[in-house]
Parts: C-alpha cells; structure tokens; sequence
C-alpha cells in the first residue's frame, strides 16, 4: 500500500540548464520540492539554490537524442519513487535542438535527425514512461509540452523545428485522450512560451539573409524589446501549470 503525504511535489524537467528551462528550476525549488533535471549538463548554481531553498535536487546528465535510454532510466527510477510519499508528481519537457537554419533541400541528415529525437522522439518516450511509472500513484500528475507558436505556423528554413513543435502538438493531443479514459488519467498541456530572449533568439537573428527570409523580423522583435525574459516567461509557463483547468486545452498559449 503506497502511503501519499500533502507537501512533497516532484518536478521532473529536461533542458535545465539555461534559458528558460534554468529559470523556471529555479523558480520551482521550494521547500517541499523533489526536483529531477535532465540535460546535457548540470548546473552548480541550482545545487547551491537547493541547499538554500531545502529543496531536493538531482541532476542527470543526459543527452536526449538517446531518448529510450534516458526513458529506460526515468522508468526505473520512478519505480523506485513509488513509496516516496509525493502528493503530486509533473514531467515538463522543454529540451529542444535548432538544426542550422537553413532550406531543407541544404540540410544535414544528421541535424535533422538530432532535431527531431531531442524535439519530438524524446519527449513522446519520456511522457511514456513518466505515464507508465506512475499510473498507479493516486496524486494529480501532469504533462507540459514546451511547445512553440512554430509548431502552429510555418516558416522557412525551419522545417525540422516546426515539425518537432507541430507534432508535439498533436501528440499531446491524442495523450490528452489516452488520459481521459483512465479514472485518474493525467491532465496534458503542449503550451507554446511567445517568445523568450534565449540562445534560440540570438542564432535566429544572426541567421545568413540568404538562408532564412524571416531574419529581420526576429531581429525587430528584439530592437523592439518584444521578447520576454526567461525569468519572466518561466514564471507565466508555471502559472498556467498551476491553473486548476490546466489540460482543458491540449494546446494552448500563455498568450491566449
């Protein structure tokens, strides 16, 4: 018999490590918080931040381009976090890859296939196996797809980012109706952030004209002062998790 206290939340996020995938883990360590990042590195400044926040954190250092291992993994673990006494339990996949901005008939096999595991392929395994660990947990869970406005509208020179985020989408989707069908089904969100002042922001801009149409209307936005800080969008994205019709909409924006 698992046996759930009232104030001890697990958060598990990918691509902690800068941006706004960092803000919004430091923004999640409270007292009462399990905190599990996965991402191609870790970062020291969310180990001291734990400690002065009595959060936990662990920190895996993983490459999301080998998703069924790092699945594998997550699965395993959860397994042994049945017992932990969590009173809720969230995935949050935000990790994602920006292959050369460039047509598609001048891409690289490779890059396009790093784009695709990291954007998609991972994050439908690891909501597969975050779902199966954890079916029989009687706590609310949650998914949230990190998704973007790209995902929804096409553009040139983006084919594999836009095609990661779209089928994203979609997919959380059908997970929306998968989860429905069970009596504590997890409630399912692909939330596209506006756009955020990253290292994404700055490679769009600095693109090469001839390569990418839309490069000064990225470089507007930012003489514009249009793009949000990651602190600030990280802390609209946590709103919206923290909504009690969060899932209402599989698809939503934080600017709707």
């Amino acid at each position: 018999m698992m046996i759930f206290m009232t104030d001890k939340h697990l958060t598990i996020l990918t691509g902690a490590s800068r941006g706004m995938g960092l803000a919004m883990a430091e923004q999640l360590l409270q007292p009462g918080c399990m905190l599990l990042c996965i991402s191609r590195k870790t970062n020291p400044s969310l180990t001291l931040l734990a400690e002065t926040k009595s959060a936990t954190l662990i920190q895996w250092r993983e490459d999301l381009a080998q998703g069924a291992a790092v699945s594998r993994k997550l699965d395993a673990w959860l397994t042994s976090q049945a017992n932990a006494g969590f009173s809720s339990a969230t995935l949050i996949n935000n990790a994602g890859f920006i292959p050369r901005i460039t047509p598609l008939s001048l891409s690289d096999a490779d890059d396009l296939a790093q784009a695709l595991r990291v954007g998609l392929e991972a994050p439908m395994q690891l909501s597969a196996a975050f779902l199966r660990a954890t079916d029989n947990w009687p706590i609310p869970r949650k998914v949230l797809n990190i998704s973007s406005g790209l995902g929804r509208r096409p553009m040139a020179s983006q084919s594999a980012y836009c095609a990661a985020k779209a089928g994203m989408d979609h997919f959380t989707r059908c997970l929306a109706l998968d989860e429905a069908l069970k009596p504590n089904g997890a409630k399912v969100c692909a939330l596209a952030p506006g756009v955020i002042d990253t290292d994404m922001q700055v490679q769009l801009r600095g693109a090469d004209d001839a390569l990418f149409p839309d490069r000064q209307g990225f470089a507007g936005l930012h003489q514009g002062g249009q793009l949000s800080s990651p602190a600030d969008a990280a802390k609209s994205v946590l709103a919206v998790l923290a909504r009690a019709d969060f899932g209402q909409n599989p698809v939503a924006d934080v600017r709707d």
